[in-house]
């Protein structure tokens, strides 16, 4: 069986890490197809090299772009290339431009396409995430959804016959991160302030794209009462400077973008994470750390239990919503155990 795994952003390289080691732990023949959509080397090549995954079979190298300039460019490279190699499957990740332009191209030639992640629903069609995830499923032949939730959402568009519950894979690199970290096998991080601090991250364009929300953002961020860790997203850093919002102001200490390790060495160190990442969101929240969504909605509905995860896109007293007191219940394992990746395998196996 050979199986096409199309990513582009680093969220996304990430979840391919697993995947990657459980197919070779299996025997099947897999093979990268990176879009360039992230290029900055702090967002793409240091996580095939953290993460053992080793360099993509091929790189697309597409760049940035508006949304329809950069899904046509994928489009346009994606066409020829999967005719002529041919997969039993592609595999689809997430949410993103990568994910859309990945499904449409492998349809289109009449290859099967499963989606990995499959299922999640903010119901914000302002997002542009929210209309590549559900094309995507409507899409895709096989539905590997992380968790019932996100199968109760499949079951009530009428996709049920198509879903498989595997778990979610970024678990498993999170959990075998954190104990790398343990042993001193992984590199944590280096510039981790000495008093409490909090993690930050901003990337989606409901909080760039308009200078007035970013400059709120920012203030808001600078204002709580903690050293606040913002490692720069480009998206972040070049909306910033396009806008001539400073960066270096109130508490904010911005950085340069984390390797994985370091990521998750900052979330299970600091004293609370504020972000509008739905990655981060779940690893805070498996790591056991209060976060603040700057977003109306989440994906992850999971982690608002028990006050682990607040909304709050308003954006009023962030400080004390940050730093408010830790439910005393530790977060449920909703997510899995760390085994999704040899499900998402044995899945396609099984429907190969």
């Amino acid at each position: 069986m050979r199986v096409l795994s199309i990513v582009g952003a680093r969220p996304q390289f990430v979840k391919l890490a697993p995947v990657v080691a459980a197919a070779r732990r299996e025997g099947v023949d897999h093979a990268t197809i990176h879009t360039g959509q992230h290029y900055d080397p702090g967002m793409s090549e240091v996580f095939f090299d953290e993460l053992g995954i080793g360099p993509p079979e091929w790189n697309l190298a597409v760049g940035s772009g508006s949304h329809g300039a950069q899904t046509g460019a994928m489009l346009d490279c994606l066409d020829d290339l999967l005719d002529r190699e041919r997969p039993d499957w592609v595999l689809v990740y997430g949410d993103t431009n990568s994910t859309i332009a990945g499904a449409l191209a492998a349809v289109k030639l009449h290859l099967r396409v499963a989606h990995l992640e499959a299922g999640l629903r903010s119901f914000n069609r302002a997002m542009p995430e929210e209309h590549n995830r559900v094309l995507t499923d409507h899409a895709a032949d096989l539905l590997l959804a992380p968790t019932e939730v996100a199968a109760k959402h499949l079951a009530n568009e009428g996709l049920a016959h198509r879903t498989t519950i595997v778990g979610d894979v970024m678990i498993d690199v999170l959990l075998a991160t954190a104990a790398a970290l343990d042993s001193g096998a992984a590199k944590g991080l280096e510039t981790r302030p000495a008093e409490p601090f909090t993690l930050a991250t901003i990337h989606r364009a409901e909080n760039t794209d308009n200078t007035t929300r970013l400059a709120a953002v920012i203030n808001a961020l600078a204002a709580i009462e903690t050293t606040v860790l913002l490692p720069l997203h480009p998206r972040l850093r070049d909306r910033c400077a396009a806008a001539d919002i400073d960066l270096n102001v109130g508490n904010l200490r911005p950085i340069d973008p984390l390797s994985y390790a370091e990521m998750v060495d900052a979330a299970r160190t600091a004293v609370a994470v504020a972000t509008d990442s739905g990655g981060l969101q779940k690893e805070a929240f498996v790591l056991g750390r209060p976060v603040t969504t700057l977003r109306s909605e989440t994906e992850w509905t999971e982690t608002l239990a028990d006050g682990w995860n607040v909304l709050e896109p308003d954006l009023k007293n962030l400080s004390s919503i940050v730093l408010r007191r830790s439910p005393r219940e530790a977060p449920p394992a909703v997510y899995g155990h760390g085994h999704a990746a040899d499900a998402v395998i044995n899945a396609l196996i099984a429907a190969n």
